[in-house]
């Protein structure tokens, strides 16, 4: 996309600005792992670089869930400009004894909107040295929640929470003017 995602405005707000401004409604601790440090000084934020270099998103979810100073991290990408607060409470609502609270739409599960326990950190570790870098590898190892669309419905109207902006014609579809909008 020629820039990185966090920092496309909607709405003449970056991404990463408007995740920030929810965050800070629901969370006492926000983290940001990135290899560009020195982008995101601006934020109240604790930022890490991965603590496993070049493991991808897996590397940033282990790093991640590694700095969290509680026993729970809600996880999620750069890149998803209508985040819902009323999802995020609801899945935080579904953690109980569970490693792993993960939504699952029509598009399937959705691992970067999701809450994981630090249970999670042997498995993670052990499927990045299998060299495995998809998230839901590792679910089998441990106790998962999986919340269906349908619980969320009612939270999220227009389904934008599991938006993101991968490629320069979802961002023409996502800056479209919306006709449900909600907060």
């Amino acid at each position: 996309m020629g820039k990185n995602k966090a920092f496309i405005e909607i709405d003449g707000v970056p991404i990463i600005q408007r995740i920030h401004n929810l965050f800070k409604t629901i969370f006492s601790e926000i983290l940001i792992v990135t290899n560009e440090v020195e982008l995101f000084q601006n934020f109240e934020a604790k930022i890490h670089r991965d603590l496993i270099p070049d493991q991808g998103v897996l590397g940033g979810l282990y790093t991640a869930i590694y700095y969290s100073s509680f026993p729970h991290a809600f996880c999620v990408a750069c890149d998803m400009p209508f985040l819902k607060g009323s999802v995020i409470r609801y899945l935080i609502e579904k953690m109980e004894d569970y490693d792993v609270v993960v939504p699952r739409t029509k598009d399937g599960l959705q691992p970067l909107h999701a809450i994981y326990s630090k249970n999670c950190l042997d498995p993670i570790r052990k499927i990045m040295e299998q060299k495995t870098f998809k998230i839901i590898d590792f679910y089998p190892m441990v106790k998962v929640n999986i919340v269906e669309e349908n619980e969320l419905r009612s939270l999220d109207l227009a389904r934008e929470s599991f938006l993101n902006v991968n490629t320069p014609e979802e961002l023409r579809l996502i800056k479209k003017p919306k006709h449900v909008l909600q907060g």
